[in-house]
């Protein structure tokens, strides 16, 4: 039995996301991407800016979506995630990192926070 139908209908999601529901969702993804970016050290911050990067949040999820110029950008982020994944895990424990390499270069990591203590120790 789903958890949905026990609660009031007042409580329910919609039935038809408005226009407003949507400017509310997006301006939810920027505040978390500012305090994200805020959380993180100078180092962090620095890496970030050298690449295109936001969260999404979808159904529970957030996810950190990275998008690196050039290959030497990639490698600084990818040894850089155990850092990003305990950022991330400061506004929710149900988190991802995906980081795309520069187009051509190979197929974007993807990582569950939960999942960045085995990832650490094969670095």
């Amino acid at each position: 039995m789903s958890k949905l139908n026990l609660l009031p209908p007042d409580d329910l999601p919609p039935s038809v996301v408005s226009k407003e529901d949507g400017i509310l969702h997006l301006e939810l993804e920027q505040s978390i991407g500012r305090c994200f970016y805020q959380a993180c050290d100078r180092i962090t911050q620095a890496l970030l800016n050298n690449c295109q990067w936001y969260l999404t949040k979808k159904d529970a999820i957030v996810m950190l979506i990275v998008d690196c110029p050039d290959i030497v950008s990639y490698w600084h982020i990818v040894s850089n995630i155990p850092q990003l994944g305990n950022r991330l895990e400061r506004f929710t424990k149900n988190a991802k990192i995906r980081v795309y390499p520069p187009f051509g270069k190979g197929e974007p990591l993807e990582i569950s926070v939960n999942e960045i203590s085995a990832y650490r120790d094969w670095l």
